[in-house]
């Protein structure tokens, strides 16, 4: 177990030697991660004050809560009518159609009420401040159905706990990486089968605390293509009937997009996509078009059981002096989910820099006819709508 484990170590340390002197690119990495540090130090710097002014909140908060529990007290019915008011908006996603009345410290709930916050309606106000009990003529409905009362409405799921909400408060997470720091020196000492654990534990914890995204987006598990989600807005100076098109044609992606190295669109749209990813791997997969309303929304998705789901959505807007507003909005998972995308910045492959730089590519050529990139782009050389049928000068 030991050999393997300092087997793996030295491979993984001579690849890294390699990666940071390589001749060609090794002092552009070195001096990138360089930055990267200072960087990173600045944010530690202001990171604990945040974490400092944090504690110091919740602990006076804890404290004066803390008091307020063992100190009895009498509450007018009016003041005790306001809180639950207030407590039932933390966990009904109607509290308009509840009406509140309290009497003596009873307090009456009446109106309609969706089944599944029902169940945690009446408990969570039984434990609001002042509350000796609580009267139920609530009628709980499975679905909003015709119930005008019930329609929209945000959902709310009530107070989570400290390490059970999907982000974690500045005071969370510097108790998750301590608790990360303490995982992985047991795990040093122990060593074997319960070392491995520990260390595994660890490295879970640090990373949830680190990166504040839930385990599922951290590991890209069940979260389709949402794991990792980009958005950019740009203003080209061109017809919006041309940038539609031009964005309609995939099959020119490659020519203006770095990363991209293949793009075939077949007969019934289906598209197949073949990219550069970091390391020099390549990644394929299919993507269907899903929503399209010419000269105002494209939107298209990869196909189930793709090694790298993804999903995409623009919103094409006219401007008063006759350019095109483009909205877009990317989601992906890649392989490992937000770890994988943390490794590939590693390795110095960022898919928001590169977003920016295809699009600046983009307006230059749709705007002054010519782009650069890994060769000399034309309007004249690329193809209109699906199938390139037309030229993009008219």
């Amino acid at each position: 177990m030991k050999a393997a484990f300092w087997g793996l170590g030295g491979l993984g340390l001579g690849v890294g030697l390699m990666y940071w002197s390589d001749p060609r690119s090794g002092r552009w990495r070195r001096s990138h991660l360089q930055g990267r540090a200072v960087h990173a130090a600045h944010e530690a710097g202001s990171a604990a004050g945040v974490v400092k002014r944090d504690l110091t909140q919740r602990s006076r908060g804890l404290f004066l809560e803390s008091i307020g529990r063992f100190r009895s007290e009498t509450v007018d019915d009016v003041t005790l009518a306001e809180r639950v008011r207030s407590a039932l908006g933390r966990v009904c996603s109607h509290p308009g159609s509840v009406k509140v009345a309290a009497r003596d410290g009873v307090v009456t709930l009446e109106g309609s009420l969706l089944l599944e916050e029902f169940k945690r309606v009446i408990p969570f106000i039984g434990r609001v401040r002042g509350v000796r009990g609580v009267e139920n003529r609530l009628l709980p409905f499975a679905e909003a159905g015709r119930q005008s009362e019930l329609q929209g409405g945000v959902a709310r799921r009530g107070p989570t706990r400290t390490f059970g909400s999907a982000h974690w408060s500045p005071s969370a997470r510097f108790f998750g990486a301590l608790g990360a720091v303490s995982l992985a020196s047991g795990a040093i000492q122990r060593g074997g089968v319960l070392g491995a654990l520990l260390g595994a534990g660890g490295l879970v914890l640090g990373l949830r605390a680190l990166s504040n995204l839930e385990l599922r987006r951290l590991t890209g598990i069940g979260v389709g293509a949402r794991a990792i989600n980009l958005h950019k807005d740009i203003t080209v100076n061109a017809p919006v009937e041309e940038v539609f098109a031009f964005w309609d044609a995939m099959q020119n992606f490659p020519r203006f997009m770095t990363h991209v190295d293949e793009i075939r669109v077949d007969t019934d749209g289906r598209s197949h996509w073949k990219v550069k990813g970091p390391a020099g791997l390549h990644f394929e997969w299919q993507a269907v078009v899903t929503q399209r309303v010419p000269n105002k929304l494209l939107a298209w998705k990869s196909v189930q059981g793709t090694s790298v789901e993804n999903a995409g959505v623009i919103h094409f807007e006219p401007t008063p002096k006759g350019g095109t507003r483009v909205d877009i909005r990317l989601a992906y998972n890649p392989p490992a989910g937000a770890i994988g995308h943390a490794f590939a910045r590693l390795l110095g492959v960022d898919p928001k820099r590169q977003m920016d730089d295809d699009l600046l590519r983009l307006k230059s050529l749709l705007e002054r006819g010519k782009a650069t990139g890994r060769e000399t782009v034309t309007r004249e050389s690329l193809s209109l709508g699906r199938g390139g049928r037309e030229s993009l000068m008219h």
